[in-house]
């Protein structure tokens, strides 16, 4: 089962949440989502559990504690919504008016 964690310590470490994870069952994947330019935290991420009574256990003893000084938000995580394809910018096919680097939102990552 997949949990998402927010209001993460920028310092957070995935060894961090981990050992706090750790301590309500076995766990997976943890991922500390980043900013793609910086590298910087952006203060959430998801930790995957074996099963959903480990996690639904986790939820309930982590949410609204502490986690490096700061309150955690902890509840099992969404799906992520399908991506569509408009989002406009990138490349235009018209011969001008585009960025033409793949800037914007629409143009490639």
């Amino acid at each position: 089962m997949k949990i998402y964690v927010g209001n993460l310590s920028y310092r957070t470490t995935d060894e961090e949440l981990r050992e706090a994870f750790e301590v309500h069952g076995t766990v997976g994947q943890i991922d500390i989502i980043t900013d793609r330019e910086t590298g910087r935290s952006k203060g959430f991420g998801f930790v995957e559990m074996s099963n959903s009574t480990e996690a639904q256990d986790a939820i309930t003893a982590l949410d609204g504690k502490e986690l490096g000084e700061r309150t955690l938000r902890v509840n099992e995580a969404r799906p992520r919504p399908p991506r569509t394809g408009g989002g406009g910018g990138g490349r235009s096919h018209h011969g001008g008016g585009g960025r033409g680097d793949g800037g914007g939102r629409g143009g490639r990552y």
